[in-house]
């Protein structure tokens, strides 16, 4: 009863007006199911999983989808965030080389109004049986519970953490007979950044002064075959990645020289070279450094990739214990028909194999052969063309205090916060109703053991 009304008393505060706002960059964190993820991957269906369009793994067991885009309207908490990314799973091969598990969930979007909330996928996945295969866009794959959170505010961020998921009629459908419908999924955690509305579009060349410009502005570097710009998208390799970061290795990895961390992937920009008839050479500022326990300290710099008769390769001096060389082929992968569209040479997460060389840069970790992350490439032809964007993480979200669980059993509860522009976190209301509550109880023990104290004294004594 007190939580209740210290509840109803807190609304008004944290209801703060606000005009709608935009939401541009931000992360979602689910794990979609962990038996599931462990079925996938286990001696039954012996299959595995990989991430697509720049989603991560994060901590034990969840996939990091990223670039949130939508809207918050502070006033009455309506929520709408998009996210970027996709995992696909497979498993039980055939000896055709098929899977007859093949289940891929993407696009990821939370919308939340008023005390209910959705979450909706992308989903394409083969039917058990039959092998059917169906694509659905934006299914209402799983009810959120919000638990009596307040989602109306005016903070420069949304972040709602381990909302209960469960399955929907409609999301059961669509997981291809896995689950039935009300089984529980992973719990939903996500931080999104809140902008103010904008009052103008943002202004955009016109055709005229597009003609205006002169033949030496209009003049591309592409005509000679020298490029302008580029960069190389490569995440080395997921697992490892994991194990630099793991409870062994212990380890992490630091980026220098204009290298960028998107993620599930590290860029490496700055490109400079040639492409003529389908073939490139062109090298790549930025430097990685992983770095852990066991030995662990491997360099990659240098970074250079090739294409010739539809075979890419991409390079990197390597430094580590026992192994320094430079310009090391690490990886191949393919690269057919390369041709510039809108003065853009593009190839996205190509398939990539550890070469020979490579095995010997990881220290003997990974065989010759062994499959390491797609690379993700973009040169430029022409002045104005525009390299793909990162992946958009988004601010580091503010921790948010969580009760502590009544026992070792329970969850915790779902939390939302909100930062305010100056940066300053605004205490959730099921800590501040916990606090309060904890002063109220210790305070009405006082008071009873006073009165029981004074009810004694003034007792009648017994000879």
């Amino acid at each position: 009863m007190v939580c209740a009304l210290v509840l109803a008393a807190l609304l008004p505060v944290t209801a703060a007006h606000a005009a709608d706002r935009t939401v541009r960059g931000g992360r979602l964190d689910w794990g979609v199911k962990s038996s599931f993820q462990s079925y996938v991957t286990g001696p039954i269906a012996k299959g595995s999983y990989s991430l697509t369009a720049g989603a991560a793994t994060v901590g034990s067991g969840s996939f990091r989808f990223h670039s949130a885009t939508g809207t918050y309207d502070g006033d009455s908490g309506a929520f709408r965030a998009s996210f970027s990314g996709g995992v696909h799973f497979v498993g039980h091969r055939t000896q055709g080389g098929a899977h007859q598990l093949d289940l891929t969930i993407s696009r990821p979007t939370v919308r939340i109004s008023g005390s209910t909330g959705t979450l909706y996928v992308d989903v394409t996945s083969k039917a058990k049986g039959t092998g059917a295969v169906t694509t659905s866009r934006q299914v209402p794959f799983a009810s959120l519970s919000l638990g009596g959170i307040d989602m109306r505010g005016g903070g420069s961020a949304v972040v709602l953490n381990r909302l209960p998921a469960t399955l929907t009629a409609q999301g059961a459908k669509s997981f291809a007979g896995y689950y039935t419908a009300g089984t529980a999924l992973d719990p939903v955690s996500l931080s999104a950044d809140v902008r103010a509305a904008a009052t103008a579009a943002e202004p955009t060349p016109s055709a005229e002064s597009e003609a205006a410009k002169s033949p030496a502005e209009k003049e591309t570097s592409g005509a000679r075959g020298r490029l302008t710009d580029g960069a190389v998208d490569w995440g080395v390799r997921r697992t490892f990645r994991e194990y630099v970061t793991g409870a062994i290795a212990e380890g992490e990895w630091t980026l220098s020289s204009a290298a960028q961390d998107g993620g599930a992937l590290f860029r490496f920009p700055g490109g400079k070279g040639t492409f003529a008839d389908g073939e490139l050479e062109a090298d790549f500022d930025g430097a990685v450094r992983f770095t852990g326990g066991h030995g662990l300290d491997l360099r990659l710099d240098g970074v250079r990739a090739t294409v010739e008769d539809g075979r890419g390769t991409l390079y990197a001096d390597v430094a580590s214990p026992g192994f320094t060389r430079e310009k090391v082929p690490l990886v191949t992968f393919t690269a057919k028909g390369l041709k510039p569209k809108d003065g853009l040479v593009r190839v996205t997460e190509a398939p990539a194999k550890l070469t020979a060389d490579g095995r010997k840069a990881f220290g003997g970790m990974y065989p010759a052969g062994t499959r390491m992350d797609p690379v993700s490439l973009a040169v430029a032809l022409t002045k104005d063309a525009a390299l793909p964007a990162l992946p958009d993480l988004g601010s580091t979200p503010t921790p948010s205090a969580t009760p502590e669980k009544p026992s070792p059993q329970a969850d915790p509860e779902p939390v939302a916060s909100t930062s305010d522009d100056a940066g300053v976190p605004a205490l959730p209301l099921v800590l501040v109703a916990v606090a309060l509550l904890l002063a109220a109880t210790f305070w009405a023990v006082v008071l009873r053991r006073r009165r029981g104290a004074r009810a004694t004294a003034d007792a009648p004594r017994e000879d």
